[in-house]
């Protein structure tokens, strides 16, 4: 899909990126195929985690593979629409999160530590001026969304922004030898935008893909319900321009998490992706580039009702199902977690003739 350029040299730049977005051969998948198939177990035994391995290593295109280095970043950015009352928490929470994820205290964090994986956390767009601190990433594009009930939620050129912000920090990733990349939110209202992307992206029906997000009881997910269809009667997004669809129910988060994806992606990098905000901007990528889905891993199934309907358009299978409805990147740790112990299995599991294992014999 290539796009007409009203913003320049940002257009230009994600036009060439999804040039250079390519589904990976198989050769390297068949390699590493062959030499699971020769370690000291029954073919397939191991199930998903053959698998894995397999995805890993023909995305990469490496064989031998060797253990990935992994960042998971963590998009925040506050939403307009939190004004129609569609969220148990106040707005002010994802300021306060973000002060979290800095210091190490949230679930993201833990997880990521149990996965040696470098948290990375990024200001897209939260209503709240951090000052100098050196340890976040600065990309506010604004002060939060607008309310997209009530019009569009960002501009065309907020819209492009958040997503090449997305693809410079997948490339400065690429840089740093980061081979393997997750994601990760933080914005109070997001599974509202998610729900309205999912209803366009999917076809769905929007009382089927909006959930109960941070807790809301049943009057406030009729009131969410009410308020997806409101934000889709006004703007008539179209599933068929997905860069205007972020424009119009996105958010800055959501857009930021759409551009890593596709820099990943150009840079043959796996994208472990975490739960129903991520997996919307998962949507918005494979719109724009349907070879983006060879490069996405489904950490795990949330309990969002949309979640489900969403990675089935996308074809991709969950690893887990935890009931988990945190966000924050906290499946995508777990997912990379999984990823490593592929690897582990790969390059430190004896073969049958190094274990001087007999192999099944043929059938006659």
């Amino acid at each position: 899909m290539t796009f007409k350029n009203p913003e320049g040299t940002q257009m230009d730049r994600l036009n060439k990126m999804l040039d250079h977005i390519k589904t990976p051969d198989l050769q390297c998948q068949s390699l590493a195929q062959q030499h699971l198939d020769r370690l000291t177990k029954p073919p397939g035994s191991l199930g998903r985690l053959e698998e894995l391995a397999a995805w890993y290593i023909r995305v990469r295109g490496k064989f031998p593979p060797t253990l990935p280095k992994k960042a998971l970043f963590v998009f925040a950015a506050d939403h307009g629409v939190c004004e129609e009352g569609v969220s148990a928490f106040p707005q002010s929470v994802t300021a306060q999160m973000v002060f979290n994820f800095l210091k190490g205290g949230a679930a993201v964090n833990v997880l990521a530590r149990h996965a040696d994986a470098e948290v990375r956390v990024v200001d897209m767009g939260v209503d709240f001026d951090f000052g100098e601190i050196p340890t976040l990433i600065h990309r506010k594009i604004a002060r939060g969304t607008q309310n997209m009930s009530r019009g569009p939620a960002m501009t065309q050129k907020q819209a492009l922004a958040a997503v090449i912000t997305g693809i410079d920090l997948a490339e400065e990733a690429a840089k740093n030898g980061v081979t393997l990349l997750g994601t990760g939110e933080m914005g109070i209202g997001n599974t509202t935008a998610s729900s309205a992307i999912t209803a366009v992206l999917t076809g769905s029906d929007i009382a089927t893909v909006t959930g109960r997000g941070t807790g809301i009881g049943d009057e406030t997910l009729v009131l969410k319900q009410a308020v997806v269809r409101l934000a889709l009667n006004v703007n008539q997004p179209e599933a068929s321009k997905p860069l205007e669809l972020l424009q119009k129910i996105g958010g800055f988060e959501i857009g930021g998490i759409t551009g890593l994806i596709l820099g990943g992606a150009a840079h043959r990098i796996p994208i472990v992706i975490d739960g129903f905000i991520a997996t919307a901007a998962a949507l918005i990528a494979a719109a724009l580039k349907p070879e983006v889905t060879a490069y996405l891993l489904a950490a795990h199934q949330s309990a969002e009702p949309g979640h489900q309907i969403a990675l089935k358009h996308l074809g991709l299978s969950p690893l887990l199902a935890f009931d988990m409805r945190l966000g924050e990147g906290t499946g995508a740790a777990l997912g990379m977690s999984m990823v490593d112990a592929a690897i582990k299995i790969v390059n430190e599991m004896a073969t049958f003739e190094q274990a001087g294992v007999s192999q099944k014999e043929d059938d006659a």
